[in-house]
């Protein structure tokens, strides 16, 4: 993007007008990024001909997008196909492993949260449930709050959520 801007100045102090490399789906360097987003949201199994043509593209220029998809992609199936414990701590430490070796770290991050909190993150492996349901209800309880901009009787704010949500 900035080697494009920066084209884009040249042309314009040398008065000749800028051409955009474009590429053979037809879209330029900057529509291929803005367009790929939707493409690094799923799974390579539920895109379309030109989501896979596209991605393609992407892959072949930023290769690091790659990588970062690849790991994205791996901790996604880790959930999905993981059923025990065991084998789900084992594919943490080869996951963590690989994010380690490419040294991203926005990836590091979530490693070493992910390290911090393993043992409250593996018990998800035992009957597959999360708590987001309690979240949920937590953001209901704040956005109510926030409502009335504050609480000053507790007792009557407790009431009316247990009227609303009991």
């Amino acid at each position: 993007m900035d080697a494009e801007n920066e084209a884009i100045e040249q042309s314009k102090k040398t008065g000749r007008p800028f051409q955009a490399e474009v590429l053979h789906n037809g879209d330029t360097i900057k529509q291929l990024l803005a367009r790929s987003r939707y493409v690094l949201y799923k799974k390579p199994s539920g895109w379309t001909d030109s989501q896979k043509d596209r991605a393609e593209l992407l892959f072949e220029r930023f290769p690091d997008l790659r990588i970062a998809y690849g790991l994205s992609m791996g901790l996604s199936q880790l959930f999905e196909n993981t059923t025990d414990k065991v084998f789900a701590l084992a594919n943490l430490a080869k996951w963590h492993e690989k994010v380690r070796q490419t040294g991203f770290k926005a990836f590091n991050t979530i490693a070493r949260s992910i390290q911090n909190h393993y043992q409250t993150i593996l018990n998800y492996f035992d009957n597959r449930s999360t708590n987001a349901s309690v979240e949920s209800f937590n953001a209901k309880i704040k956005a109510f709050r926030s409502q009335f901009r504050g609480v000053k009787n507790i007792e009557f704010f407790l009431y009316r959520l247990t009227q609303l949500y009991a």
